[in-house]
């Protein structure tokens, strides 16, 4: 302990000593060290100017690379679009091709709607008249006949009053002969006759509704086809405008699409129609009905196929693709690699036309896995497959044909 203590005070004696009597000394060893640290901080700033004026100088060189470039692109389109528009010369030799020779065909064009299968009659069979059902019921997915018993009524009172309706109608008959035999006599005017004849009618016409009441108990089928919904239980009580039961006739069936303002008018009644189905089942028909009317939200028509459906296999609501075939048209069928764009950005093929290449707009009909069926070209054509990407109107082709052996 006493060594340290007397460490510690010739340690505070140096300092003093040094910061009394060498003053000066030490604040020249300061004055050195800043001015040591400003002359690194100026090195270390003209350093990164340096850097700056080298990065600045390759910029510069970078842009006027870019803008020789943007240059000798424009010049490379120019002289494009000149060998475009002016015909090769036979000086620039022939280019070899793959050619394949195409003769129009009779192909049947189409239009394709989205649609749905709808039942062809959709009927909620309705009772007539008031009274307690007596039939047992029959079950949805019945098949019923036209005419056959859906719901028996409780004939109840109707039957009393008919025969009531009945005996008045007696009774007014009589009444008006002996009023027309009083007035040929002189005894009764014209106006009792008159009165009688209305009461008469009066009568009659009341038999004929307690008969009406008495035919509308059976109540049956107005067509063939399949019940969608139970029929009114034994038991229930039905009023005037109360349902029986659900009717739906599926045999034919129909499949509803909707066209556009373009494709309507391309469709005609009996145009020949191909469905497929969601199941993948495929029917035929044909279309019966194009509405006059467009849907005022869409801007679509109706159009309404029928096809047979014998087996009701086809169910009302499922989704379908219906194919609506056009008149027919020459067309050749090519391959999706011939396709091509001329300078202008239309749409067609390459051919070789006396030993030169010519480019054809074409037309497309429909595009199938085989190819695609186009229009717009002459009956016989060599059409160039391979190498018409190489070739512009005017350059002279050496071609060979698909399928050549040699």
């Amino acid at each position: 302990m006493k060594i340290s203590s007397i460490i510690a005070a010739i340690l505070v004696c140096v300092a003093t000593f040094f910061l009394i009597m060498k003053r000066d000394f030490v604040m020249e060893l300061a004055r050195g060290t800043a001015q040591e640290q400003r002359s690194a901080q100026e090195e270390a700033l003209k350093i990164a100017e340096e850097e700056a004026a080298i990065a600045l100088s390759e910029f510069e060189a970078a842009r006027a690379k870019r803008d020789a470039a943007n240059a000798a692109v424009e010049n490379a389109k120019s002289a494009l679009e000149t060998k475009t528009d002016t015909p090769a010369t036979q000086t620039s030799g022939k280019i070899s091709v793959l050619a394949m020779k195409s003769t129009a065909q009779d192909v049947t064009s189409g239009i394709l709607l989205r649609g749905e299968t709808t039942a062809f009659k959709f009927v909620e069979v309705k009772s007539e008249t008031s009274g307690t059902v007596v039939s047992q019921p029959l079950r949805k997915g019945t098949l019923v006949e036209q005419g056959e018993l859906l719901c028996e009524l409780d004939p109840g009172t109707k039957a009393s009053a008919l025969a009531e309706a009945q005996a008045r109608l007696a009774e007014a008959q009589n009444n008006s002969k002996t009023s027309e035999d009083l007035v040929k006599k002189g005894f009764a005017s014209e106006t009792q006759v008159i009165s009688r004849k209305a009461a008469l009618e009066a009568a009659q016409a009341a038999v004929i509704r307690a008969q009406d009441d008495i035919a509308h108990l059976q109540i049956t089928a107005p067509f063939s086809g399949l019940l969608e919904s139970d029929a009114a239980e034994f038991g229930d009580l039905l009023q005037a405008g109360s349902t029986c039961a659900t009717v739906i006739a599926l045999d034919p069936i129909k499949l509803t699409g909707y066209a556009t303002e373009q494709q309507v008018a391309k469709i005609a009644v009996g145009a020949p129609a191909l469905a497929s189905l969601i199941t993948g089942e495929q029917v035929q028909g044909q279309v019966t009905y194009i509405s006059r009317s467009a849907d005022q939200i869409t801007r679509t028509f109706l159009v309404e196929t029928t096809v047979p459906n014998p087996l009701l296999k086809m169910r009302d609501g499922s989704t379908a693709d219906i194919y609506i075939g056009l008149d027919g048209t020459k067309g050749h069928l090519l391959p999706q690699s011939a396709m091509t764009l001329d300078g202008d950005g239309r749409f067609g093929i390459r051919a070789a036309v006396d030993g030169r290449a010519q480019f054809m707009p074409v037309q497309m009909i429909r595009d199938t896995p085989d190819g695609i069926w186009v229009t717009g070209l002459p009956e016989n054509i060599d059409v160039i497959v391979l190498g018409h990407e190489y070739v512009v109107t005017g350059t002279p082709v050496e071609v060979t044909y698909k399928g050549d052996k040699s």
